[in-house]
């Protein structure tokens, strides 16, 4: 359901369930989350690229599997994909999101947890959760960060989707191309131990106040440029 493959300083994660648009279930979640975890030690990786086979990145949860959850079940269903989400996001090094197709609620929260976004033409994004009988929530908690209040409101309040070109233009994706090899060259050409002080800072600049941001860059700077 997952395949990893290895070039050097890249690793490459592919859904790989294109039969089924590679919607989450507890299986595909299970392997995403063992695949993730075994790069975190990985000293000569500097990036990581998502990506799907088949015609969509990722169709989100499988609805055969949400149709059967009760309150029990569902607890521990989106706990899992809110697990993947973070451990993309504490992966020392930059994550990149390619993507295609579509890109829709749950799979739209694995994108909102990469770094770094690129879409190809056609690509629609949507969180339709709420016409299914349930809040967009875990990573969708990212969305107003990257897009604003208003436009994350509207993503998840009116489960309309979006296009690539809009989703360029209101942020989600910070780039329009067929994939994301350039994006890729160019982190690779950074320098691994400056990738992971950036990612940390980019994560505490989300959330920390200015003055203890600061601080921080301060310190990891002087660390860094007196190696």
């Amino acid at each position: 359901m997952v395949e990893i493959e290895k070039d050097g300083a890249l690793a490459r994660i592919f859904l790989n369930r294109p039969q089924k648009a590679n919607a989450l279930n507890s299986a595909l979640l299970d392997a995403l989350g063992n695949a993730i975890e075994s790069l975190v030690d990985d000293d000569a990786l500097h990036a990581v690229l998502l990506a799907g086979r088949g015609r969509a990145f990722c169709g989100g949860a499988d609805l055969h599997e949400l149709e059967a959850l009760d309150e029990a079940s569902a607890r521990t269903f989106i706990r899992r994909i809110h697990e993947v989400c973070a451990a993309l996001r504490r992966l020392p090094i930059p994550v990149v999101a390619q993507l295609h197709g579509a890109v829709i609620g749950a799979g739209l929260e694995l994108a909102a947890a990469c770094d770094l976004r690129v879409a190809a033409e056609g690509t629609r994004f949507a969180m339709p959760e709420v016409r299914l009988g349930i809040p967009s929530v875990v990573e969708a908690a990212l969305l107003p960060r990257l897009v604003g209040t208003g436009r994350a409101a509207w993503l998840v309040l009116t489960g309309e989707a979006i296009d690539a070109r809009r989703a360029c233009e209101w942020g989600l994706v910070e780039e329009i191309a067929p994939s994301a090899q350039a994006v890729v060259r160019s982190l690779l050409a950074g320098d691994r131990a400056a990738l992971m002080a950036q990612k940390q800072l980019l994560q505490l600049w989300e959330e920390a106040p200015l003055s203890s941001s600061i601080a921080a860059s301060v310190e990891l700077f002087a660390r860094l440029a007196g190696r």
